[in-house]
């Protein structure tokens, strides 16, 4: 019987749930220390998804706010310090609101969601309107801030100017109870730029923010200090303007860079308590190769998770975890209009090569698709490639690890196939080509929508999946088409791909093979053995016998990365 063991953490990023529901914690608790004894007034700190960003920030509400529950600290590093924990556990009202799960169609949608989150955090002090040290208008201020109507298709009872103005006005009511100037947190700060950009909103939003974080970090003398996190470092001009007191803590910064993300040591200990330190070099190969600062770091969504699942028998290997939780529509958006150039470079990627660029940490969304150099610093910040500097904002970038080249490797397949899918053109050619006995023209098709393109999968997957790959590339191709078949049973067999035209009582039959050679010669060879493989398992046998065709056409295809042939029989 296995022993009893502490539960593995997934999903959870509330400190005190973490705690005292007694699940394995890595201990990040100095970073406490860090916060407040480094300067800047207001911390911004930027990392990919899914590396702890929300725990951390939960960590520092529970230590920080009034009459905490000490009791969470206890056998954790930060405690060794007494002297700090005096100083500071426990003393200061806190202001904690996540932006994470702000978004919507249309800024209004957006706006009430907003409401919504400012409301709740307001709620938590309902003790305000009982206190001495408020005035009466003072406490028709905070009313204004938990009055709402959480109907997002109803009227909003909070006032636009009320909203702007929610979190100095909260922080003023705070310090002004308590005698003691506000700690402000801010989670995910940048979620709702992200989504209104991509739903068309994004000035307002700006307008939005821009107001709420001047006035509530700038113009205010009523905080002490404030720290946000976010993924990608939004341009100071745009949300921080005139912040002379921001420091940012991005994923170059060598401070910090152990804060984020799992250490070797750490992942050691926590493989070794789940009794799978017999692991590590698949770990490794999988989820580790995230460079902060000078510091290599694991991605802890994965960690955690692989823990979990070899631990209680549900997986038996590795797997991708992070696919699925980041934010993948700017990336999409890039790889949509990738130039040749970029294509290469990309597949040279994910075969293990390194490539130099510029990294550009200070983008606004609206300045994100201006050139499609700003697709790398994307990727960068978003944990999709990391990289060393070598000299002024160059950096020589790469893959970290297996998981995300699984990532980049399925995504690329997906926008290659939908934008096949665009071409209509190039479909239709293909298609007056197959009926009408021209494979020169279907192979000029296919070679030229090959080589604009990313063919990256068959580097990465045995010969009958290569054909796999091939095969739905050409149904996109075909999308537009109703009368074709994928895998029709056929004489005695499956053929690959059907193509009828059933006015003219035409059909073209299509077999695909992959050359493991781009020779011409081995290429032509496994077009042959296709046209005869058509041959041998009688594949016309049922269109003839059933009259959909009296006209048929063998097309062997073979494919070698890049390259495409076509052979008529």
């Amino acid at each position: 019987m296995k022993k009893e063991l502490k539960r593995t953490a997934v999903g959870i990023d509330d400190f005190e749930e973490m705690i005292e529901g007694d699940y394995y914690y890595v201990d990040k608790t100095l970073f406490i220390k860090d916060i407040i004894e480094k300067t800047g007034k207001v911390k911004l700190f930027t990392r990919p998804r899914r590396f702890g960003k929300s725990l951390n920030m939960s960590m520092l509400e529970n230590f920080l706010k009034v009459n905490c529950n000490k009791d969470l600290f206890n056998n954790l590093e930060i405690s060794k310090d007494r002297d700090f924990c005096d100083k500071y556990m426990g003393k200061y009202p806190v202001i904690y609101i996540t932006l994470k799960d702000i978004e919507g169609s249309t800024f209004d949608n957006a706006k009430a969601m907003f409401i919504e989150t400012i409301g709740r955090e307001a709620d938590r002090f309902h003790f305000l309107l009982n206190s001495d040290k408020l005035s009466d208008i003072e406490k028709d201020d905070y009313r204004k801030l938990i009055n709402r109507n959480p109907d997002i298709d109803s009227f909003y009872l909070m006032s636009d100017s009320v909203l702007k103005n929610s979190i100095f006005e909260l922080s003023y009511l705070l310090s002004k109870h308590y005698g003691k100037d506000t700690v402000i947190l801010i989670d995910e700060y940048d979620v709702p730029l992200s989504k209104a950009y991509l739903n068309g909103y994004y000035d307002e939003m700006v307008d939005l923010i821009r107001s709420m974080f001047q006035l509530a970090l700038k113009q205010n003398k009523y905080f002490s200090f404030a720290v946000l996190t976010g993924c990608l470092r939004v341009s100071k001009e745009s949300i921080f303007t005139g912040m002379n007191n921001f420091k940012i803590y991005s994923i170059t910064e060598k401070n910090h860079n152990e804060s984020f993300g799992f250490t070797e040591k750490e992942v050691d200990a926590i493989l070794m308590y789940y009794g799978l330190s017999d692991k590590k070099s698949e770990v490794k190969d999988w989820y580790d190769g995230y460079l902060f600062g000078d510091t290599e770091v694991y991605c802890p969504w994965d960690v955690v998770n692989y823990c979990s699942d070899l631990y209680s028998g549900d997986k038996d290997r590795a797997t991708s975890y992070w696919a699925n939780t980041s934010g993948n529509d700017i990336v999409r958006k890039f790889v949509s209009f990738a130039t040749k150039s970029t294509s290469a470079e990309l597949e040279g990627l994910m075969m293990g090569e390194e490539i130099s660029k510029k990294i550009n940490e200070d983008l606004t969304y609206r300045d994100l698709y201006d050139s499609i150099d700003n697709l790398w610093s994307i990727l960068f910040a978003t944990g999709y490639l990391t990289g060393r500097v070598v000299a002024n904002g160059l950096y020589k970038l790469r893959i970290p690890n297996n998981e995300v080249q699984e990532i980049f490797v399925n995504d690329i397949d997906k926008w290659f196939e939908e934008k096949v899918k665009t071409d209509k053109d190039s479909g239709m050619r293909f298609f007056e080509a197959a009926m009408n006995g021209k494979p020169e023209e279907m192979e000029d098709v296919l070679s030229g929508l090959l080589f604009d393109s990313i063919s990256i999968r068959d580097t990465f997957t045995q010969s009958h999946l290569r054909e796999t790959f091939y095969h739905g590339f050409i149904l996109g191709l075909l999308t537009d088409f109703k009368d074709v078949r994928s895998n029709p049973e056929s004489g005695n067999g499956y053929s690959d791909i059907m193509i009828l035209n059933r006015k003219e009582k035409i059909a073209a039959i299509l077999e695909l093979k992959y050359s493991d050679s781009d020779s011409e010669k081995d290429m032509e060879k496994c077009c042959l053995d296709a046209i005869a493989q058509i041959d041998d398992k009688k594949y016309a046998l049922s269109l003839t016998r059933s009259g959909i065709a009296k006209k048929i056409i063998k097309y062997g295809i073979s494919f070698n990365k890049k390259l495409a042939m076509v052979r008529k029989g």
